[in-house]
C-alpha cells in the first residue's frame, strides 16, 4: 500500500475515533482527500477534509480540524501535523515512511505502481491514427501515434484492459481517385500525354509506385480497360502504402491488435447481413430510422446533434458517416464498452453525431473522443512546411530519419493533446541539457555509470567494462546488500526524490483517468532534475560503506522510475550516452 493510501486511513480512523466518542457530531464520515501543498513549506500532504465536513458538524473547521488531529491513532509514518488557515490539516512524514519507497521501488521493478483497474471496469478500443491509405504519413500522424501508443501503455499500467485498433479506410471515392492517379502516372511514364485530372493524388510517391508497376510489368498495363487497369492499379498502391505505413508505425514502436479494414464492414457474414445492415437494423429497432427525399436519415437531434443525419442517399450510396456508424457498431458487438478515439482537431463537428449514434444504441457515454491539435515544425527559427529533399510536405517518415524515435516521441508527447505543438528540429538533435529527452535519458545514463563505479570500487567487478557487461539490474543486486541500512538517507535531496517516487502510483493512476499521457514527461523531467541536484549534493561512491550502499539503493530505485516513466512514453532509457 502507498503512503498516500496508508495515511488515508490514519486520517479516515482518526474521524471514526472522534465520531464514535462524540467529538466530531457528524451522520456521515467524509474522506480524506489528500492532496500536495503548493509550498512545500506547508508539509508532505493536506487535507481539506475539516473545512468540508465543518457545516455539517456545526463546528468551526480549525475545531473539526484539531478533533481529528487529536484522534490520529499511533503510526509508524505521521512525523508532524500542523492546523493551518482555515482548517487545513498538513502532514509532515516521517523519513523512515519516505525511505521505504526505496526499498518498495527496488523490490516491485518495473510493476512499481501498476495499479488494478475498479471491479466491472471497461474494456477498451483505442482506435488512433488511422491515415487513409492513399499516401505517406505526415508529421501531424506521427502525434497520433505518440499520443495513441503512450495513453495505451498508460491505462494498461493502470491495470486497464486496452485494445489498440488502426482503421484503413479503404473504401470509397477515394480509393478509386488514387487508383487512378497511379494510371495516369503510369502512361504518363510510358510517355503518353495524359493530363492529370482535377481530383488527384499528384505527390512524387504516386509516380514511384507507378514506376514499380513499369519495373514489374513494362507496358502490359498501356492499352488494358480502364477500369480493370484502375482496380489492379488501386490494389497495388494500397497495399504499398499500407505496407508502407505499418512499416513506419512499427519502427516508431508502435503495436497495434488490429488493422481493420473498412471494406469488411461491406463483407456479408454467414446470416446474408454485413455490419453496415446490422448497425441499420439497431438503429430501426429503437426508431430511430426515416425516410425522406429518397434517402434514409438518422434522427440523431433526439441525441443533441444539431441536425439529423444522412446514412443512405438517395442514390443508394453510403455515407461516409454510415460507415462510421457500421464500425462503431462492429466494435460494440465485439465486447468493447468504452471506444476512445484519437482524431485530429478537424474533426470538432463530428463528435456529436457520433456521440448520437452510440446513444441511439443504448450506450451513452461509451465513446470518448480525444482532440488533438497540429504540430508545426521549426528549423533556425524559422516554419518548415516543405521537405528540402522532395519539395513536397515533410512525412512522419523523414522527421524520424533525421531526429530519431525517441526525441519525436517525447516532444510529440510533451502538450497536452488539446495544445498546439511546436516541433523545433534544431532541439530535438541537440546533445545537452537543452533538449528535454536528452536530460532526461542523461540522468538514466548517469545513474548507470554510477553504479559501475561503484561496483568497481567496492571490488564486486575488476572493471568498468566488466560492470558494463552485466545487465544494471543484476548489477543493482551485486554493490547493494540485502540488509542495506536506509535509515541513513536523511539530507533533504535524498528525501525529494523519495517523495517524487512516492507519487508515481498516483500519478499513473491520474495520467489514465484524464487521458494524459504527456504528463510523463514533465514527471520524468521533474523526477531527472531532483536526481541531477542530488547528485550536485551527495556523494555517492564515498568512504562510508554502509551510506555508499544505502545512496546506490535510492539511485537505483531513481533509475527504475525513470525508465519505468520513459517507458510509458516508449521512449528508451540508455545505459550509456
Amino acid at each position: 500500500m502507498q503512503i498516500r493510501e496508508q495515511l488515508e486511513q490514519i486520517i479516515d480512523q482518526a474521524i471514526a475515533a472522534a465520531r464514535e466518542d462524540g467529538t466530531l457530531p457528524l451522520e456521515e464520515a467524509p474522506a480524506a482527500a489528500l492532496e500536495r501543498p503548493r509550498d512545500e513549506a506547508n508539509g508532505d500532504w493536506a487535507s481539506t477534509v475539516a473545512m468540508r465536513c465543518a457545516k455539517q458538524a456545526r463546528m468551526n473547521p480549525r475545531q473539526v480540524a484539531q478533533a481529528i488531529v487529536d484522534h490520529l491513532p499511533q503510526n509508524q509514518i505521521v512525523g508532524s501535523v500542523d492546523i493551518a488557515g482555515p482548517g487545513f490539516i498538513n502532514v509532515r512524514l516521517t523519513n523512515a515512511a519516505l525511505q521505504g519507497v526505496v526499498a518498495d521501488v527496488r523490490a516491485a521493478g518495473f510493476d512499481f505502481g501498476r495499479g488494478a483497474a475498479p471491479q466491472g471496469a471497461s474494456r477498451i478500443n483505442l482506435e488512433y491514427v488511422s491515415a487513409n491509405p492513399t499516401g505517406p504519413m505526415h508529421v501531424g500522424h506521427g502525434r497520433w501515434a505518440a499520443l495513441g501508443d503512450s495513453l495505451g501503455r498508460v491505462l494498461r499500467h493502470a491495470g486497464y484492459d486496452v485494445y489498440e485498433e488502426f482503421y484503413v479506410n479503404d473504401h470509397g471515392v477515394q480509393m478509386d481517385v488514387f487508383g487512378n492517379s497511379i494510371a495516369v502516372r503510369y502512361q504518363q511514364l510510358l510517355g503518353r500525354d495524359v493530363p492529370m485530372p482535377e481530383k488527384c493524388y499528384g505527390g512524387g510517391y504516386v509516380a514511384d509506385i507507378a514506376q514499380e508497376l513499369i519495373d514489374r510489368d513494362g507496358d502490359a498495363w498501356l492499352d488494358a480497360d480502364e477500369d480493370e487497369r484502375r482496380i489492379a492499379f488501386r490494389e497495388y498502391g494500397y497495399q504499398a502504402m499500407l505496407n508502407r505505413v505499418k512499416k513506419t508505425l512499427q519502427g516508431f514502436g508502435n503495436r497495434f491488435d488490429t488493422f481493420f479494414s473498412e471494406r469488411s464492414l461491406y463483407v456479408a457474414g454467414p446470416d446474408g447481413k454485413n455490419a453496415v445492415d446490422r448497425a441499420l437494423d439497431a438503429f430501426r429497432e429503437k426508431g430511430h430510422i426515416y425516410e425522406k427525399d429518397g434517402a434514409t436519415w438518422f434522427r440523431s437531434t433526439d441525441f443533441g446533434d444539431d441536425k439529423d443525419r444522412v446514412l443512405i442517399k438517395e442514390n443508394g450510396e453510403m455515407t461516409y458517416f454510415m460507415s462510421d456508424c457500421a464500425y462503431h457498431f462492429d466494435k460494440i458487438s465485439r465486447g468493447f464498452d468504452k471506444l476512445i478515439n484519437i482524431w485530429g482537431a478537424d474533426h470538432h463537428g463530428y463528435v456529436k453525431r457520433c456521440e448520437a449514434m452510440v446513444e441511439a444504441w443504448d450506450h451513452p457515454g461509451c465513446l470518448e473522443v480525444v482532440l488533438g491539435q497540429l504540430v508545426n515544425l521549426y528549423r533556425d527559427g524559422e516554419a518548415v512546411r516543405m521537405s528540402k529533399r522532395t519539395g513536397e510536405m515533410v512525412t512522419f517518415e523523414e522527421l524520424i530519419d533525421e531526429v530519431g524515435v525517441d526525441a519525436t516521441r517525447f516532444l510529440m508527447l510533451s502538450r497536452s493533446s488539446d495544445q498546439q505543438i511546436d516541433f523545433d528540429i534544431d532541439v530535438a538533435k541537440k546533445q545537452d541539457s537543452s533538449n528535454p529527452v536528452y536530460y532526461v535519458q542523461y540522468a538514466h545514463a548517469r545513474i548507470c555509470s554510477i553504479m559501475r563505479k561503484a561496483a568497481v570500487e567496492c571490488g564486486k567487478v575488476a572493471s568498468e567494462e566488466e560492470a558494463a557487461a552485466l545487465p544494471v539490474e543484476e548489477l543493482a543486486a551485486l554493490i547493494v546488500p540485502a540488509d542495506v541500512d536506509l535509515s541513513l538517507l536523511n539530507e533533504e535531496a535524498e528525501l525529494a526524490l523519495m517523495r517524487k517516487m512516492d507519487d508515481f502510483p498516483a500519478f499513473v493512476a491520474l495520467a489514465a483517468r484524464d487521458r494524459a499521457p504527456f504528463r510523463c514527461t514533465h514527471f520524468a523531467q521533474e523526477l531527472a532534475g531532483l536526481f541531477h541536484q542530488f547528485y550536485g549534493n551527495c556523494h555517492c561512491v564515498c568512504d562510508d560503506p554502509a551510506l555508499q550502499a544505502a545512496r546506490i539503493a535510492l539511485c537505483d530505485a531513481t533509475r527504475t522510475v525513470l525508465a519505468l516513466t520513459l517507458s510509458l512514453l516508449g521512449v528508451s532509457a540508455p545505459v550509456k550516452m
